[in-house]
């Protein structure tokens, strides 16, 4: 029996071991090259790069993945429509929230235009997705460069390596394309039936109204709580950025009838 005993006391004990492990400490370089490791099996295993010029690139979803380990996910600020009448432009600001300690730890600027290389006949939701991809993937940047770069990887996202090359010609036309994006002649003559740019400008849908960075920092706080279980955290987390002012306000007042709820219930039980 005591044999027994002793067993069921290490068992636990050997679970908070392993649960430590697994959580990571950004401040706490020893611990996060343990990250590096895993990173580099995940990016290759899933195929999160983009090769430019025999270097490897990780895409904005191997940063998301680094980050998540650590507890850190993005929260989309605001995206601001700063278009002129001959060019589509949106720039987006991205912060990195810690659920561990509640606090802000990095951000990102970023913007994206229909006057880019391959971006000439975009539609307004793509330029303004792309921004706030870009937006993410450069606040990570911003803390988790060097990780990146343990993993075997160049610390720079993909995304910022679109703005490569995006020079005008020397007539002051539009950037010559590279080799390997050259339209076919099919396509190039359908292009040149599409309207110039002030036209789609014009009748592309207006901004959908996200939610705030208040609201998306109160589902955070929300979640946190502990009656909210691993799954349902990880579920309303994927789709944050998702949610509109209406959904958002929605979320939240789910959000607090469930802790009510379960909070009674807890209570009444005992």
């Amino acid at each position: 029996m005591e044999t027994a005993m002793n067993e069921a006391i290490k068992t636990p004990k050997n679970q908070v071991n392993k649960t430590k492990i697994e959580s990571y400490d950004i401040s706490r370089s020893d611990e996060t090259l343990h990250l590096a490791t895993d990173l580099a099996k995940f990016i290759k295993e899933n195929k999160l790069t983009t090769n430019v010029q025999g270097k490897e690139f990780v895409n904005v979803e191997g940063w998301q993945y680094a980050g998540s380990r650590l507890g850190i996910v993005p929260i989309v600020d605001h995206v601001i429509n700063v278009s002129t009448d001959t060019e589509l432009k949106y720039q987006a600001k991205v912060t990195l929230f810690d659920l561990r300690s509640g606090h802000t730890v990095g951000a990102g600027f970023a913007i994206c235009s229909n006057k880019e290389q391959g971006k000439k006949f975009y539609q307004e939701f793509a330029i303004m997705s792309m921004a706030q991809t870009r937006a993410i993937g450069k606040a990570y940047r911003n803390i988790l460069a060097w990780i990146i770069r343990a993993a075997g990887y160049e610390p720079t996202p993909a995304e910022e390596m679109e703005y490569g090359g995006n020079q005008p010609d020397a007539k002051g036309g539009e950037a010559t394309p590279a080799p390997q994006v050259v339209a076919a002649p099919a396509v190039a003559a359908a292009m040149k039936a599409v309207p110039a740019e002030p036209a789609v400008v014009a009748e592309a849908p207006a901004a959908v109204a996200y939610a705030s960075a208040g609201q998306k920092e109160e589902i955070i706080r929300l979640l946190n709580h502990p009656v909210i279980t691993r799954q349902e955290k990880t579920k309303m987390l994927l789709n944050i950025n998702r949610l509109d002012e209406e959904r958002a306000t929605q979320a939240i007042a789910k959000l607090r009838k469930a802790i009510d709820d379960r909070e009674n219930g807890e209570s009444a039980a005992a």
